[in-house]
């Protein structure tokens, strides 16, 4: 797979962020609350950088470990570590471990992460990223992670929905102000 061009990779991630914005102020499904809604001008962004795009080397377990996340509201969800992706970030050496549902076989991996902006910037209970693998994964694989793309639970909008959140391994030490800043309803 060839990288976009950075002016491309920018104008994909742009209207990806206008979607997502038309979605939350008009979809029936919309995490944003009703009596939000009219006044729901947007999703607020960290501004796309680069930098947030990194190259990380993937490790996968071929007999995935069973791990319970704690969640916002309600029981604990269990998933399984299906990867590992090692990589580096602002200087610093990082993994993040990816998840799969027991049933979601076909389903994108999900990387929950909490970072150095999580209940500052960015949303308390942390992001998320979804990463949908070109075929199987392999061990040594190199994959694009890309952090401009990452996003807040639907719990970060309304109590109403149960959101697992981001294991202690799936922790950073770094700041990593891209993707979605924390959301703001205007109720406060």
């Amino acid at each position: 797979m060839s990288e976009p061009e950075p002016a491309e990779w920018e104008a994909e991630l742009r209207r990806n962020r206008e979607e997502k914005d038309d979605f939350f102020a008009e979809h029936p499904q919309s995490p944003i609350p009703p009596e939000h809604r009219d006044d729901f001008d947007g999703l607020d962004y960290f501004d796309p950088n680069p930098e947030f795009r990194v190259e990380a080397e993937v490790t996968v377990h071929d007999d995935p470990e069973p791990i319970e996340m704690e969640t916002t509201n309600g029981p604990p969800a269990r998933y399984l570590r299906v990867a590992t992706f090692a990589f580096e970030l602002r200087g610093e050496d990082c993994e993040l471990h990816a998840y799969r549902q027991e049933t979601g076989e076909d389903d994108p991996l999900f990387v929950p992460f909490r970072d150095k902006t999580t209940g500052q910037q960015s949303y308390a209970g942390g992001r998320y990223m979804e990463f949908e693998p070109e075929g199987e994964l392999e061990d040594g694989d190199t994959v694009t992670l890309d952090f401009n793309l990452a996003y807040s639970p639907f719990c970060a909008f309304s109590e109403t929905f149960a959101c697992p959140l981001p294991p202690e391994e799936n922790w950073l030490e770094v700041v990593v102000p891209a993707g979605e800043k924390t959301p703001d309803l205007g109720n406060d």
